[in-house]
């Protein structure tokens, strides 16, 4: 399905692999100009090296999103290479909890916060003087169905993703008559390398992981990326603010 876009540039965080990864291709294949960001260096390479050999135009930012002056820099270098930003997906984020909220510790706290809200909060903070800059655009956060609802033993998580959904419906409504729109997408369990660590280990967890969906199976990368493009494309022009829950109908139920 090919969709419509009014700018030329889209940046994609946590692009080195799974739904950044996939998002980053997806935005190419529709003729945009994209910066993969990531901590990830031989990963995010990769990402550039798939668009370049499916003919798109990419370039790679290392980037810790907790970092001020990392995220500062990504965006001098965005504007360095293609004179502007038009849309940004904030998919950064990390997943570390293994126990209930009493077990968790500080330290997993302070690291899950502060890539999943610290880190969307600053790339927001200077996302949007650009696209001010350029008279619109979208942005698109990666929050969770465990930003919807709740999440029994991902206390710390789940708080992370309400976080960003928080900020996308606050940012929102900031920018409305800018012609700025910002939503976020909710995944389910989707089939990256995280899940798969996650599960190989027990494969009764990947039966409980496809069943806990009323489709059957677990999430494509791909269903997540169509979902962001979409956002971000001129037909969701009258879309801001929302959360999206891309799940199987797991948060229907």
């Amino acid at each position: 399905m090919s969709m419509t876009f009014s700018g030329q540039v889209a940046l994609v965080t946590g692009a080195a692999a799974g739904i950044g990864r996939a998002t980053a291709l997806a935005f190419a294949a529709e003729g945009l100009k994209v910066v993969v960001a990531d901590l990830d260096v031989d990963g995010g390479e990769g990402t550039v090296a798939l668009i370049r050999q499916a003919g798109g135009e990419a370039l790679f930012v290392r980037c810790n999103v907790t970092l001020e002056t990392d995220v500062q820099q990504l965006m001098a270098e965005t504007v360095a290479a293609y004179g502007r930003l038009d849309y940004a997906f904030n998919n950064a984020g990390i997943e570390i909890e293994k126990g209930k909220l009493a077990d968790g510790s500080l330290d997993e706290f302070d690291a899950i916060m502060g890539v999943n809200v610290k880190g969307v909060w600053l790339c927001m903070k200077y996302q949007l003087p650009l696209l001010l800059a350029q008279g619109g655009g979208a942005i698109v956060n990666t929050a969770s169905v465990a930003g919807l609802g709740a999440a029994p033993k991902m206390s710390i998580y789940a708080a992370s993703k309400h976080a960003v959904i928080g900020l996308t419906k606050s940012a929102a409504i900031e920018y409305a008559k800018k012609k700025i729109r910002v939503n976020a997408v909710c995944p389910a369990v989707i089939d990256t390398d995280m899940f798969r660590r996650a599960y190989e280990a027990d494969p009764r967890k990947a039966e409980f992981a496809a069943a806990m969906h009323p489709v059957g199976r677990i999430g494509k990368v791909e269903e997540i990326a169509s979902a962001v493009l979409y956002l971000c494309s001129d037909g969701a022009a009258f879309t801001t603010g929302q959360a999206l829950a891309v799940d199987g109908g797991a948060t229907a139920i």
